[in-house]
């Protein structure tokens, strides 16, 4: 049944079930507490009443009562006097200030076992409480044995009206002080709980809102201090992981998308072309030489092209599934010499300046290379013919640092944070007067990053661009390939 209950409403039950408990106890003991201490004064009364009724009685020593006890005792009271067989030998009430009729007597029992010791000398007394004849009312009485009086049963019976009024009052009291009491932790409670439990609803608001779709709410006003605060802190924390990996799968999913329908329109295109080599070559070009001789060219070179472009899909899949690489000692000014080399035979009007120190480090030579000669052909491919290029190897911080600075239009700032992306060329047109297909610099982050390093660029529009390289250097601590485990 409480499980069906919300949490808010098994809390405050809780609370009012313990705060009932603990007023029920506390009006319990109070109860008792003060009918003890009022039927305790009562006896004490019955006592000095005692001293004057048995003076009154037997004050011509032992033997049958004489004289009018009733005027010794307080208004209301009744007196009894029996013998010890039980037998009633005198009895009556006194009457009460401003009342004609006489209260109903006490019920008292035929016989009235009094505790103590036989002929002590001394009163064996007893009290005890009983109803009055008609009910109504009720009487505390005083029975003692009088051993100055032949052993005579002395019984005197107050009226309990007082002690009732004042008990029915108090339970009233307590009654009216613990149901607003109740009510009053009720309703704070309810207020408490409800203040406490609100970082709760606002977490559940943004679990509904992120189950919508909106990953970027978050648990506001969510403190160290309180359990729901550090809840809403750590959710938060965990929202914002998240967060961060749908918008990084996004983003894969995304760039995958972009990858796959630029690699099929790079390849649409040298496929075309060689489809159209081979129609020329059905349409007669095997009868006539020149133009079987160039569409046999035609179909060599665009398949070189798309042999080369499938080579480099292949090589970004595999440094992607972090295949390893080879890993040697590789003296990169010497790779780097190699490289300027080739590019002023490639292109011997452009001077190429070269400035590096003897550093070596652990890596893959050919990858190495590769991506040495990805920047000076995108140097080459960007730049006029005459722009000079700067290429330098040196130690910094701890590593090798290559730089191919080129002196060319240079690159905007949107451009340049897109550079390393696949298939991303500052001309978004397609044509091929400007470079390759947009991966060569991609390849260049990627084989840099698969050997423990990084790219960077920089650039300002109209003042070059700076590519730069950087690789740990080789301590001599591992041969083991880049990636294998």
């Amino acid at each position: 049944m409480l499980r069906r209950l919300s949490l808010r409403t098994r809390l405050v039950l809780g609370v009012i079930v313990l705060a009932a408990l603990g007023l029920a106890i506390a009006d319990v003991v109070t109860y008792t507490s003060l009918r003890s201490f009022l039927l305790q004064r009562t006896d004490v009364s019955l006592d000095a009443a005692h001293v004057g009724v048995e003076h009154a009685l037997f004050q011509q020593g032992p033997g049958p009562p004489q004289g009018d006890a009733l005027t010794a005792a307080a208004p209301g009271d009744y007196i009894e006097v029996r013998t010890l067989s039980g037998k009633v030998v005198a009895k009556g009430a006194v009457p009460q200030f401003q009342q004609q009729s006489i209260p109903a007597p006490p019920s008292l029992p035929a016989k009235i076992a009094i505790p103590g010791v036989a002929n002590s000398g001394r009163d064996r007394t007893r009290y005890f409480t009983v109803g009055s004849v008609d009910g109504d009312d009720r009487y505390r009485v005083r029975a003692s044995i009088e051993p100055s009086a032949q052993n005579y049963v002395l019984i005197i019976a107050t009226p309990l009206e007082e002690v009732d009024n004042t008990l029915s009052r108090l339970v009233l009291i307590e009654l009216l002080v613990t149901g607003g009491v109740l009510a009053a932790l009720a309703g704070l409670g309810l207020w408490v709980v409800r203040l406490g439990l609100r970082p709760l609803s606002a977490i559940e608001s943004t679990a509904s809102a992120i189950a919508a779709g909106d990953l970027s709410r978050r648990v506001e006003r969510a403190e160290q201090r309180t359990e729901v605060g550090r809840l809403g802190l750590a959710l938060n924390a965990m929202l914002g992981q998240i967060e961060t990996a749908f918008k990084a799968r996004e983003a894969s999913e995304r760039r995958l998308r972009r990858f796959v329908a630029d690699a099929s329109h790079e390849l649409r295109t040298p496929l075309a072309a060689i489809r159209a080599y081979a129609e020329l070559f059905t349409r007669g070009a095997d009868r006539r030489p020149e133009d079987l001789a160039r569409s046999m060219g035609g179909i060599t070179r665009e398949s070189e092209r798309m042999s080369v472009l499938v080579e480099d899909l292949l090589l970004l899949a595999r440094l992607d599934e972090g295949r390893p690489l080879e890993r040697e000692p590789v003296a990169l000014g010497e790779l780097v010499g190699e490289a300027v080399e080739t590019a002023r035979a490639v292109d011997p009007d452009r001077p190429i300046e070269l400035s590096v120190e003897p550093l070596t480090v652990l890596g893959d030579r050919d990858r190495l290379r590769q991506i040495v000669d990805n920047l000076l052909g995108n140097a080459r491919a960007h730049t006029p013919a005459s722009a000079p290029v700067k290429v330098s190897v040196a130690r910094r911080d701890g590593s090798a640092v290559v730089e191919v600075a080129d002196s060319g239009p240079g690159l905007a700032p949107d451009e340049l944070e897109r550079v390393f992306e696949r298939f991303y060329r500052a001309d978004e047109s397609r044509s091929r007067t400007s470079g390759g297909v947009g991966l060569g610099l991609s390849i260049v982050a990627a084989v840099a990053q698969a050997h423990g390093g990084s790219v960077s660029a920089e650039s300002e529009p109209g003042s070059g661009a700076v590519f730069r390289i950087e690789l740990p250097l080789d301590d001599g601590s591992s041969s083991e390939p880049y990636g294998a485990s």
